[in-house]
């Protein structure tokens, strides 16, 4: 919000509002003021709203949502831009009731649509004799099949091609895109991984337990279970089950596991819960590393609870 409210500062107005040290109410309340001075709608395009909200939280949401009930001689029009169709899920109800959102879905590309981008770009890059039959149309086919991204599908030729320099091989075959792959999936997930509040880390872990036990479809007691026992080993207080359920829907909302809520009838609803981490990613390596409290809950021995 500094930043925006900077934006809107007149040639002679000295102060800026700082990034730090100011309360978020008088940020909000310059901001409002710089507005309603100046007048006019003002639309905020928030790219990737999603990793701005699993960064900064609901809180500048909601702010932002607030505004027009404090303007006077000024609107403005928030516009969010996601990849996550279901992110709004995890926001808060305040936070959800204040959007009044409209959606606008755009198709994701198809492999084929996919293809002409990647042709139209190396065309211009890359000489076309060092792309090997079918490379093009593998790095299209794998990112229509994840997202239909056409940066996901830009980056995969890119590091395939520097995969191929780097080797010393004359041409990029459709083996240097598969460990391209690889190798997009390890970077994106590391700073993910690593940067994990110890408690969010804690029932990552106690997930990951469970399926070294051969379990699937792990119900949240379960994780629960081993989350307590984990905690016991490095001192650190277990929260409540409940707080353990948000904490399994961040990590859901973060794409490292999948949380299918059921019902299990008159005994209430349960969550289950399956790691979704490529298997070439070594999630125990990384939080130890980030965190090396983390080794000793995956060296313990647990206690796993049995399945009628």
């Amino acid at each position: 919000m500094s930043h925006l409210g900077n934006s809107l500062r007149e040639e002679h107005e000295i102060d800026e509002i700082p990034f730090t040290g100011w309360p978020t109410d008088r940020v909000f309340g310059e901001l409002v003021r710089r507005m309603d001075e100046k007048g006019g709608v003002y639309i905020l395009v928030l790219d990737e709203i999603d990793h701005l909200v699993r960064k900064a939280g609901d809180d500048l949401l909601y702010n932002l949502t607030s505004l027009n009930a404090s303007l006077k001689s000024a609107r403005t029009c928030v516009i969010g831009i996601s990849n996550d169709l279901k992110f709004t899920d995890f926001l808060d109800p305040r936070v959800r009731s204040r959007l009044g959102q409209l959606d606008i879905v755009f198709n994701p590309y198809d492999a084929a649509q996919l293809q002409d981008i990647l042709r139209q770009r190396s065309e211009g890059s890359l000489k076309e004799e060092i792309l090997d039959d079918g490379v093009i149309a593998l790095c299209a086919a794998l990112a229509a099949q994840e997202h239909g991204d056409a940066r996901c599908a830009l980056d995969l030729l890119r590091v395939s091609t520097e995969r191929a320099e780097q080797n010393g091989d004359a041409s990029v075959s459709q083996r240097h895109v598969r460990m391209a792959q690889h190798q997009i999936e390890r970077e994106q997930m590391i700073p993910v991984i690593s940067s994990l509040p110890s408690q969010q880390k804690l029932v990552l872990a106690s997930v990951l337990l469970n399926e070294k036990n051969g379990l699937r479809n792990i119900q949240t007691g379960e994780v629960y279970d081993v989350y307590q026992q984990a905690c016991r080993y490095i001192g650190h207080n277990a929260l409540t089950q409940r707080r353990v359920s948000g904490l399994i829907s961040n990590l859901d909302m973060l794409g490292l596991i999948t949380a299918r809520t059921i019902s299990k009838g008159r005994y209430g609803r349960t969550k289950q819960i399956n790691s979704c981490i490529p298997q070439n990613v070594d999630v125990q390596s990384i939080m130890i590393e980030s965190e090396s409290e983390m080794e000793e809950v995956f060296t313990r021995p647990y206690r796993h609870q049995s399945r009628l």
